[in-house]
């Protein structure tokens, strides 16, 4: 009854803190890795992203110049769309961290109001759940079958928790991917001016999109494993019930690592 009560504690902290740690932001997440992460994007990304975009409109005003025959069938408003063009462009690099952290800040709203409406707990009382219903089972068995179900129980808790570590690695691994991509904004933003450069741009934003709704679809696994694991104290056999909840944890683990490739491929992001 002690390895049954104790089995699931770990994946069971890990589910019910879920929905925390998706639906923080990258500044909320860890303060010191944000500041350093921004000091990184505005005092060494934001000079060389200058430098790229002085290089694309070059190219630009070359280009324009020349499918306009050399100048011969250019009329005032050229410059006006040019200048209209490169001030875009630069107002795009100025508030290029605070339009990465506006993704995010969508995407927690999302998070926050999916984690309002999913009722029920992820977490299963184990301890009081089955020995009011396998207490009358457990004292049927024999020495050899207690034996048998001690060794069951032992191994699926080992298994428990390297699905919980799992799930931390990936939680982990998200946050991360997230400062990653934020600390090289503004090369990316630079890019979005030009039509021919600008696909650099537009799928690194789809791929920030991606990453904040990945919180969403994360939600989703852990309200559809909240339903299974609700399932499980109508289960008439101990053994049923002891694999079932550990099997509904393996797919939640599979389910969480794929929801990034998911989320990717709904944005069309690569």
């Amino acid at each position: 009854m002690d390895n049954l009560g104790t089995m699931f504690t770990d994946v069971n902290a890990k589910v019910g803190t879920i929905a925390g740690e998706v639906g923080q932001t990258p500044s909320s997440w860890n303060v010191g890795i944000f500041s350093m992460i921004q000091n990184l994007s505005e005092n060494v990304m934001v000079p060389i992203a200058g430098m790229v975009i002085s290089a694309i409109l070059c190219y630009e005003l070359i280009t324009m110049v020349m499918d306009k025959n050399n100048m011969h069938e250019i009329g005032s408003e050229f410059f006006f769309r040019y200048l209209v063009k490169a001030c875009v462009a630069v107002l795009l690099l100025s508030y290029t961290f605070d339009i990465t952290m506006a993704i995010f800040d969508v995407g927690n709203h999302i998070v926050t109001r999916a984690a309002g409406t999913i009722t029920g707990s992820a977490s299963l009382d184990v301890s009081s759940t089955l020995q009011a219903m396998f207490d009358g089972q457990i004292s049927e068995m024999g020495i050899g079958e207690l034996i048998g179900l001690g060794m069951e129980t032992m191994i699926v808790s080992l298994c428990m928790k390297i699905i919980s570590l799992l799930i931390t690695v990936m939680l982990y691994g998200r946050m991360i991917e997230i400062y990653l991509y934020v600390s090289v904004a503004p090369l990316p933003f630079a890019t979005l001016s030009n039509r021919e450069w600008g696909g650099i741009g537009n799928n690194y934003i789809r791929g920030l999109c991606a990453l904040a709704f990945q919180g969403f679809f994360i939600m989703v696994c852990v309200a559809i494993y909240t339903a299974l694991v609700s399932g499980v104290a109508v289960a008439g056999n101990l053994h049923t019930a002891l694999w079932s909840v550990a099997a509904y944890t393996v797919i939640l683990c599979f389910s969480l690592f794929k929801t990034g490739s998911l989320s990717k491929s709904i944005w069309n992001a690569h």
